[in-house]
């Protein structure tokens, strides 16, 4: 995979410092057009779930971002859950995804 610029790794490293700080299975950040960073992890509720992602989409769009250039989920998973990608989409079509291992290792970029 090939190395991130340094913006996008900083998605990165914030994904991964939430994720370890909370002991949660996924951590994520954003970057909106204003270069604002925002952190979030997995919500498990009784009454409702949110991946790290939308946790994270949601942070910023309540900060009043008017939209995002790019995300990063740090997961286990082989896969970024199809509600992360929507709601990456649903505010930035052509935004990257970054997936990273836990280890920090970046595993793809999700392109539109």
């Amino acid at each position: 995979m090939p190395d991130l610029e340094a913006e996008d790794q900083k998605l990165v490293t914030l994904a991964r410092s939430a994720r370890a700080r909370n002991g949660a299975a996924e951590g994520a950040a954003v970057r909106d057009t204003d270069g604002r960073t925002y952190a979030a992890t997995t919500v498990e509720l009784p009454s409702f779930r949110l991946t790290a992602v939308q946790g994270a989409v949601a942070a910023a769009l309540s900060s009043g971002a008017e939209g995002l250039e790019a995300a990063a989920v740090v997961t286990a998973d082989v896969l970024v859950d199809e509600a992360s990608v929507q709601a990456v989409r649903d505010v930035a079509k052509l935004a990257p995804i970054v997936r990273a291992e836990p280890s920090g290792e970046i595993a793809e970029v999700l392109q539109p």
